[in-house]
């Protein structure tokens, strides 16, 4: 008969507290994965005057979702099944940055960097791996010195913002940025940035004298300390490959106080192809104050085009200019409107004349009620009339598809096309950005929309840019190629996208990123990776 086995007290609590703390250990080996690694490690990086928990978002937290889509300009990336950060860091400090920097690398967590959301393939704040966001969009001071004509501007300000604090100073000021007051200086900037002065002052990154970035190893840079090849790199390269960009020190440029805008409008039974056909002519070389954006879309069954203009000066002037020069447009006094140029801005936006400035500084608080895809091109001659008739035809037939055409020549044609890693430069009559957009949801139709884009991109390949075709950055095209961001970087893939957006600037980018960041810590799909 066997003997009841009974514990004395002693060992019976001996065997519950033994119990107790490998249950304790148990839990706190469950708990310690790389993200409560990251967690802990933040604010022994992050400045104590800012604490660093009132950045920190993660799923548990109710706001969370509402967040991470506060920016995120685009349908198509806003839906249940988008892939989701671990966490995200509003930095509210230049330290948070740092320390988002040095304890995701530590703990082997990439970090996706936005500052407004546009990133139009969301490479900015979408990954199929574990990823924290870096959300720049709180860090949005301007400082702006009117009489040694510069701006200090953080990357999370919005265009929109730096337009009206530069116009509260003065209205005979300006900055050569997008026509779009929602996106963030950060990545629009080291795309490149254009908009209605590049012919009279080029882009953005032709007006930018000096920056801070957080490099790899969370040291905060200036132009001195990050050195000329890294100064280079980020002004049009995509800052996102070598850092985080903290603020830029803009040039800001003359403009007359009043300026001269126009909206002309023809349809395919008004002639719209022949006068668009003169336009290709003669936009690059007119005179550098004004710009002629040409716009096709499809409007009850027929093409209309949108011929929308900014001249630097009186409507005299552009009356008298414009019909010795573009008889066929047709351009009436009743067509003009002079404005202060802030004022334009949104014009531009395709808000009324007469909107208040404030409206430049709203920002979205819900992600746009549509999806859409971008691409682009260069063209380098002209479209003959039957090519733009065959395409008309097509838009007719797609019915969601709309372009942009934006004319170049004047400073554009004077800059060295390895100047910054922005290499369309002389020889580029215009640039091209397409757009297909539409209201439905669901994979299905994205594929049917994504595939339609596709399509007449590919029709489009005799009228545009060979060997490579070019493509513009700030149009980010996912379809040009892509490395995994789990796998071991492809140089030959990465050569396939670089290529079309640097053309012969990519091995010096490539250069730049060995020596700046060798391990490849900042890396996304479309990064420029280390030898």
């Amino acid at each position: 008969m066997m003997k009841e086995n009974k514990q004395t007290p002693l060992s019976f609590l001996l065997s519950f507290f033994l119990t107790f703390v490998l249950s304790i250990l148990h839990a706190t080996s469950d708990s310690s994965s790389p993200l409560q690694h990251l967690l802990t490690c933040l604010p022994k990086h992050s400045h104590t005057s800012k604490p660093v928990s009132e950045a920190i978002y993660t799923p548990t937290n109710s706001s969370f979702l509402s967040i991470l889509h506060m920016h995120t300009h685009n349908k198509r990336f806003s839906d249940s099944t988008s892939p989701k950060p671990l966490a995200i860091v509003t930095a509210l400090h230049e330290s948070h940055v740092q320390a988002t920097i040095i304890c995701a690398k530590t703990n082997g967590i990439q970090i996706r960097i936005r500052s407004g959301g546009h990133d139009t393939e969301g490479l900015s704040f979408l990954s199929d791996v574990p990823f924290v966001l870096l959300d720049m969009f709180p860090l949005g001071s301007i400082d702006v010195d009117i009489e040694k004509g510069t701006a200090w501007v953080q990357a999370g300000a919005t265009i929109g913002q730096v337009y009206y604090q530069i116009a509260k100073k003065s209205n005979v000021h300006a900055f050569p940025a997008g026509v779009c007051p929602t996106v963030g200086a950060g990545g629009h900037i080291s795309g490149g940035g254009y908009g209605n002065l590049v012919r009279k002052y080029g882009l953005s990154v032709d007006n930018i004298i000096d920056a801070k970035i957080v490099d790899v190893n969370g040291n905060i840079l200036d132009r001195k300390s990050m050195g000329s090849d890294l100064f280079w790199a980020i002004r049009g390269g995509g800052g996102a490959s070598f850092g985080v960009i903290l603020s830029w020190k803009i040039k800001l440029v003359p403009v007359t106080p009043n300026v001269t805008v126009f909206n002309v409008m023809k349809t395919l039974e008004d002639g719209a192809t022949d006068v668009v056909y003169k336009w290709q002519l003669i936009a690059n070389e007119l005179p550098q104050d004004l710009f002629i954006r040409v716009k096709p879309e499809v409007v009850n069954g027929t093409v209309q085009v949108s011929f929308i203009g900014q001249f630097l000066g009186k409507f005299e002037k552009l009356l008298n200019l414009v019909n010795k020069r573009f008889p066929e447009l047709g351009l009436k006094q009743s067509d003009c409107n002079e404005i202060p140029w802030v004022n334009s801005t949104l014009y531009w936006y395709n808000l009324p004349i007469g909107t208040p400035i404030e409206s430049l500084l709203d920002v979205p608080k819900e992600p746009l009620s549509y999806n859409f895809k971008t691409m682009s091109d260069y063209v380098k001659k002209p479209i003959p009339k039957d090519a733009l008739k065959s395409i008309w035809d097509l838009m007719i037939k797609y019915e969601h598809v709309k372009m942009e055409w934006n004319p170049f020549g004047g400073k554009m044609d004077q800059i060295s096309s390895s100047r910054t890693p922005f290499p369309h430069r002389k020889g580029n009559l215009f640039l091209i950005e397409y757009l297909t957009s539409w209201g439905e949801t669901g994979v299905e139709a994205n594929n049917h929309y994504l595939n339609m884009s596709r399509s007449f991109y590919e029709f489009m390949t005799p009228f545009v840019s060979k060997s490579p075709r070019e493509a513009f950055l700030n149009y980010r095209d996912i379809n040009l190629g892509a490395n995994h961001p789990s796998n071991v970087t492809s140089m030959d893939i990465a050569r396939s996208y670089g290529s079309k957006y640097f053309k012969g600037n990519f091995k010096r980018l490539v250069n730049v990123k060995s020596k700046v960041d060798p391990q490849n810590f900042f890396k996304y799909e479309q990064s420029i990776p280390p030898l």
